[in-house]
């Protein structure tokens, strides 16, 4: 399905192109695209582009430095930004803390950490999950205990992303213990410098990503003021975070990216003396693909168009989350597939920006095993889609 778009959207479509074309790196494009390590001053130095322009914050409201995009603006930008080799967002500020507090934080923490997000002063982390609380997130164990003027939080939180950049993290923390385990978690914003803080990197499957972490809280002094919302009610506020970060999993721009350079790969990969999107059998699964690409296209416009209302998505961001995330493994599996032996050759200095030396398969291989490896996380973080069946089973289906 192609949108129809308006001229309005014709003419933000392209202002969205003149922008990339002429304020966004080459090199940095070309280092995404061919599926490089970025460093923090390059995933920084992008987002301060998109905040100089005033495109940062696409779901805030305007006056706390929001654009108010139309949901098909904000798929314009996402399907162009992608298809050019822009950095993603980094989400953790900008679209998952910045609505918990214009929804839940008092004034003062809006006018304090608003701005800071935007401007890239403080770089922000997710601690959610712990070793024995993934998708049971309720049962997380990491405590925070009132002792007069301030918290004191102990214990651990995991697979933490970007964590070694983190300037702050927003933290669900337990601190009260009766009734339901949810009864009894808070919302709390704690400073990384902060006395009795850990760091420890985590190495992941494809062998040269440290890109997650573990965190460890022994003591760590929280003062009240950065309690988000009330004690006991975070668990509200994380759900609320959640259906936030479930629409951005979906990664849709992404995924229109991945499938083109899949039939780039396709027509440049032979079989039985023909490329092998010709194959019958490999192109349905192609097609097969796109056409549930499209549907979800569809209901990610509907999603946007209620965040940009400042409405939380439903369980709709349930449902973009289990597609989004299959679509973009199959995208995956079939690269891997059509690459054959060439997804062999597995080389850790190509992923380095600035490699120039020979490479044991065709360039355009080379990222490929990266991502598949890297992206089998996606249908487990932000909620493992058998805990998304089980939610859209209860809210839609009443079960």
């Amino acid at each position: 399905m192609d949108l129809n778009y308006s001229p309005e959207d014709i003419s933000f479509r392209d202002n969205v192109r003149r922008f990339i074309s002429e304020r966004v790196p080459q090199q940095l494009k070309n280092n995404v695209l061919a599926g490089k390590h970025l460093s923090k001053a390059d995933m920084q130095g992008y987002h301060n582009l998109l905040n100089e322009q005033g495109w940062l914050a696409q779901s805030w409201p305007e006056e706390y430095g929001g654009c108010a995009w139309s949901a098909v603006q904000k798929h314009i930008f996402d399907e162009e930004s992608a298809a050019a080799g822009c950095p993603r967002i980094i989400p953790f500020g900008v679209n998952m803390l910045g609505p918990v507090l214009l929804k839940f934080g008092d004034e003062a923490q809006r006018r304090h950490y608003l701005p800071r997000i935007l401007d890239g002063t403080d770089w922000w982390c997710q601690g959610y999950s712990e070793p024995g609380a993934g998708s049971d997130l309720a049962s997380l164990k990491t405590r925070a205990v009132r002792d007069g003027n301030r918290y004191i939080v102990n214990g651990q939180k995991t697979w933490t992303t970007f964590g070694q950049h983190a300037d702050w993290i927003f933290c669900l923390v337990r601190t009260g213990t009766e009734g339901k385990p949810q009864q009894g978690i808070s919302f709390l914003l704690i400073d990384m410098k902060s006395p009795g803080i850990e760091v420890r990197p985590i190495k992941l499957l494809n062998g040269t990503s440290t890109e997650v972490n573990e965190i460890f809280f022994d003591n760590v002094e929280v003062p009240p003021e950065n309690l988000v919302g009330q004690e006991n009610h975070g668990w509200t506020y994380a759900k609320h975070l959640l259906t936030h970060e479930r629409t951005g999993i979906a990664g849709v721009g992404f995924a229109i990216n991945n499938l083109n350079q899949l039939k780039a790969i396709a027509r440049q990969q032979y079989t039985n003396g023909k490329p092998l999107i010709e194959d019958p059998l490999f192109a349905a699964r192609i097609a097969s693909v796109e056409i549930d690409l499209e549907a979800m296209k569809t209901t990610n416009l509907r999603v946007v168009a209620a965040a940009s209302q400042n409405a939380a998505p439903g369980p709709e961001s349930s449902m973009l989350k289990i597609k989004g995330t299959v679509i973009r493994q199959e995208i995956n599996d079939l690269m891997r597939r059509a690459l054959g032996p060439d997804a062999v050759p597995y080389l850790e200095d190509y992923f380095e920006p600035g490699y120039s030396g020979e490479l044991p398969a065709p360039d355009y291989a080379m990222p490929v095993a990266s991502h598949h490896f890297n992206e089998r996380k996606i249908s487990i973080y932000g909620g493992s889609n058998e805990i998304q069946r089980g939610i859209i089973s209860k809210m839609i289906l009443g079960l």
